[in-house]
């Protein structure tokens, strides 16, 4: 393929196999990708080596190539990146500081460590660490400083490409947040950014869970001085009892005798007007200018 400006990628972590509302995250990346004659990189996100199954990334490497969706270049491993992680890390020295609440600390309002978390959305974190821990207590975790409610830099504003205007209060929506956990591995927020910009990504194609995360990646682009991609969020396939489809609520991996039907579910949650279930090469054929159409670049 010859070189494109626009690069996107698919990051599974591996949990678990390939389901179908991965499927639908991979689909709509590879899709705008083809769209734009870009280039479809694969990222397997295993930074977090305590949730990594065994045989887990090969399963999804072997499903996505049963889909149809080869990467352009070689798989990239998050957890053979540690370094470039930690010279990240270091850059944003005067923006740090270890924590050491808890995470039972943060949620509970009546410690006075914080808001109570929701269901969509992690407890905000008030900074009770910022000017030192407690006497005597040991660090969890590293956090990042966001700009103090009223900063100029403090409301992130971006456009998605799907979801319109997108404004979050980092000091009041998110708090500062975790770059290095207390078990000692990277945070996704720290890991996914310095991975985007290594790899040149131009448009990041994910679920809309994830919608609510990028105001506090693009504040960590922003300190490290790296571009910002522009960003689309798709819908979630669900379950029964409307909860994100995902190996927690108990989906099944993707059966490859079932490739046709699980294609043509994905599209039509995407919105693309296809009807029947095609081969995978036919599939492609039809859905990349009916994504073209509907998501020009």
């Amino acid at each position: 393929m010859t070189c494109s400006p626009y690069a996107g990628r698919f990051a599974p972590s591996p949990t678990g196999a390939l389901h179908a509302g991965s499927l639908v995250a991979a689909m709509a990346s590879f899709l705008d990708a083809r769209a734009q004659q870009g280039l479809w990189h694969i990222r397997i996100e295993d930074v977090d080596q305590a949730r990594t199954a065994p045989g887990a990334a090969a399963s999804i490497l072997q499903t996505l190539a049963a889909c149809g969706m080869a990467p352009d270049g070689e798989v990239l491993w998050q957890s053979r990146r540690n370094h470039l992680y930690e010279a990240a890390f270091a850059q944003l020295a005067q923006h740090v500081y270890p924590c050491c609440c808890s995470r039972k600390e943060i949620a509970d309002p009546d410690a006075g460590a914080g808001s109570p978390a929701t269901r969509n959305a992690p407890a905000v974190y008030p900074g009770t660490c910022r000017s030192g821990m407690a006497c005597g207590r040991t660090a969890r975790a590293w956090r990042v400083k966001v700009p103090d409610f009223g900063a100029m830099e403090e409301c992130i504003v971006f456009e998605d490409r799907r979801c319109g205007r997108q404004a979050q209060h980092l000091a009041s929506e998110a708090g500062d947040f975790v770059l290095r956990r207390a078990d000692g591995f990277w945070a996704y927020q720290l890991a996914v950014v310095v991975d985007d910009a290594a790899q040149a990504i131009t448009d990041v194609v994910r679920g809309v869970d994830l919608l609510d995360s990028t105001p506090r990646q693009i504040h960590l682009q922003r300190l490290l001085g790296l571009p910002t991609p522009r960003y689309l969020h798709v819908p979630l396939m669900r379950n029964q009892a409307g909860e994100k489809l995902s190996k927690q609520t108990g989906a099944a991996p993707l059966a490859h005798d079932g490739i046709e039907k699980s294609l043509l579910a994905a599209a039509r949650l995407l919105g693309l007007p296809m009807d029947h279930p095609h081969a995978p090469e036919d599939f492609w054929r039809r859905a990349v200018p009916l994504w073209a159409a509907m998501h020009p670049g």
